[in-house]
């Protein structure tokens, strides 16, 4: 049986959702880093791996209301993810945009950060919004064939591997954006759009390390056991 630490990251926030709190305290990546195992990512990081395993030794004292998203079948979950995720994205982008742009526009001469924020809005919500069509439009109706009729053949590997490479550029364009933001902490000078704006990306953060981390770590690997199942 595998222990915690020759999982991957990615495994046992899969395992239990409430450990993507403890790695985000850590600033360990479970989402487009996922793929790492726990020992590992820890070291390359220079993190305490035993504090680490303590701080999660506290989640199975505790037990979980979560939900097992392992347990969900592909077709649910993309389900689920439509749904709750890309219906997020498409509404908070065009709201963090317009706010990027007004306090870029008054507050830009003073803090010329903010010009730098919006030009990354601008570039993740194009990202973005491309990256939803490409998986509503073409992955994710051949793993519902998949799932439905037992059908191999549609799901290819390098689509897969294509939109986790978009997944990365949009991590990475929100980690930027996080460091220009000094943690999304407004100055305590900032009005109220300037809030309005960090809290908005502080949350957009969030949900992406989520909705990326169901992808790669749950929905991507189970579509392509079932692929190689029916083949």
């Amino acid at each position: 049986m595998e222990t915690l630490s020759q999982k991957t990251v990615g495994e046992i926030v899969a395992d239990d959702y409430r450990a993507s709190q403890i790695f985000r305290s850590y600033g360990l990546d479970f989402c487009c880093g996922g793929k790492v195992p726990l020992e590992q990512a820890c070291s390359k990081k220079s993190i305490d791996f035993e504090a680490v395993m303590r701080d999660l030794s506290t989640l199975t004292e505790t037990g979980s209301d979560n939900h097992n998203y392992k347990d969900w079948s592909p077709d649910f979950l993309v389900d689920y993810i439509v749904n709750n995720h890309h219906n997020f994205v498409r509404k908070m982008l065009p709201e963090i945009g317009f706010y990027a742009e007004k306090v870029a526009r008054v507050h830009g001469k003073r803090d010329p950060e903010l010009l730098d924020i919006l030009q990354k809005v601008q570039l993740l919500s194009e990202e973005m919004t491309g990256h939803l069509l490409k998986e509503e439009e073409e992955l994710f109706p051949q793993i519902k064939e998949l799932v439905q009729q037992e059908k191999a053949g549609g799901v290819k590997e390098a689509i897969i591997e294509a939109l986790e490479e978009e997944h990365d550029k949009a991590g990475a364009l929100m980690a930027e954006i996080e460091q220009l933001t000094n943690g999304f902490n407004p100055p305590s000078t900032a009005c109220a759009s300037y809030r309005v704006l960090f809290q908005n990306l502080e949350g957009f953060q969030k949900d992406l390390h989520k909705h990326v981390h169901l992808e790669n770590n749950i929905l991507f690997p189970k579509a392509l056991k079932l692929e190689q199942r029916l083949n």
